[in-house]
């Protein structure tokens, strides 16, 4: 069963800050115990909104409507993410638990969601 840990974005991950040396540690520690697991699919960092463009499809009879980034709603936006491949959807919440504090600081927050 796939499941993708999606990492939430943060007023830091959003500035373009790097994590803590002690973070970006601990986060290779843990992609590399989902490695050794056999688990993981891939790990993605992504750059912030300021970089993203989002399409919208506000009427069904008109075209889309591009709009680029910054966008506003940090707690609706995506930091990165992992794939993994695991048994059951209890093998999935028991990697995500595992996983650090993605943001730091008690910023983090992370999403669990099966893949189709």
């Amino acid at each position: 069963m796939l499941f993708m840990l999606i990492v939430k974005a943060s007023k830091n991950s959003e500035a373009g800050n790097l994590p803590s040396q002690e973070l970006m540690d601990a986060m290779t520690k843990y992609n590399e115990e989902l490695v050794e697991a056999g688990v993981r699919i891939i790990a993605k960092g992504l750059h912030p909104s300021s970089d993203g463009i989002r399409i919208s499809y506000p009427d069904p009879d008109e075209k889309p409507v591009v709009t680029e980034g910054p966008f506003k709603e940090s707690n609706d936006l995506i930091a990165g993410f992992i794939l993994i491949d695991v048994k059951s959807k209890e093998e999935a919440l028991k990697w995500a638990m595992r996983m650090p504090d993605p943001q730091g600081e008690g910023e983090g927050q992370i999403e669990l969601r099966q893949v189709f």
